[in-house]
């Protein structure tokens, strides 16, 4: 006897079918981003930087500049500068690792992989500021017992304008990695080119008013100084587009075409 063939077509359940979601997308590029030991020694190396600026302040500053602005602002500079190493990295490992055929193999739509990459930055980048405040207050409380002045004042527009300025450069790196994809390029052109820049915008007159407008490393300071003016907000939102805005989408297009191998 044969068995009887169902011609009745098999239905796949909903959850089958249905997309990751983007939240769980973003959670796991999160996890990845001190997965690898890269992204680890990274990390630690960025917290015992940003414990190392607050020594500074308590072993050699003056005693009046032992307040909590500076501890904050000046614990930030390990961070601003290493995070976008790691929004980087969090792009190019997919193709310097070869996991990418395995990551759009389980998420087709390469678009979302890379915007949950760039929600990961962005997350780490608040955390990232987050715990140096509170590092901060830890050592503004020690700062009378160093004779320092101890001083707790922090102009709120200060809050929101670093944690803006930790989170443009984190996605700076992710763009810079998602248009170059290769880890070692990357870096050393998101450290080199805007450098280059800065130094020709600052000796040769011609360039001085183009600088002040598309000199990213420039036009971001103003965020480490209260209340910005509505001038200052207009040459950083320039600069972020020609740095990070159009980096991003040049690279979010080279993702969604490039071959897998």
């Amino acid at each position: 006897m044969t068995a009887p063939v169902s011609t009745t077509p098999t239905t796949l359940p909903a959850s089958a079918a249905a997309p990751v979601p983007l939240t769980r997308l973003t959670m796991v590029e999160l996890r990845k981003l001190a997965d690898t030991r890269a992204g680890m020694w990274l990390l630690i190396v960025i917290g015992f930087a940003t414990v190392a600026t607050s020594a500074i302040l308590l072993g050699w500053a003056e005693d009046e500049e032992m307040t909590f602005t500076a501890f904050y602002t000046f614990g930030l500079a390990p961070s601003a500068v290493l995070l976008p190493v790691l929004g980087i990295l969090s792009v190019t490992s997919e193709w310097s690792q070869r996991t990418a055929l395995a990551t759009f193999t389980l998420v087709p739509a390469r678009a979302r992989v890379l915007l949950a990459k760039v929600g990961a930055g962005a997350l780490i980048a608040i955390a990232a500021t987050a715990a140096t405040a509170i590092l901060a207050a830890g050592a503004n409380a020690l700062a009378p017992a160093f004779g320092g002045d101890g001083a707790w004042s922090l102009d709120p527009s200060l809050i929101w304008q670093t944690l803006l300025f930790q989170v443009i450069f984190v996605l700076m790196g992710n763009a810079f990695g998602a248009l170059l994809l290769n880890t070692p390029l990357a870096i050393v052109v998101f450290f080199a080119l805007p450098t280059v820049w800065s130094i020709l915008g600052g000796s040769i007159r011609a360039l001085a008013d183009a600088s002040a407008w598309l000199d990213l490393n420039v036009t971001s300071q103003a965020t480490m100084e209260a209340d910005m003016t509505s001038g200052e907000w207009a040459r950083m939102a320039v600069s972020t587009v020609v740095w990070v805005v159009l980096p991003l989408l040049l690279g979010g297009w080279r993702v969604l075409r490039r071959e897998v191998s």
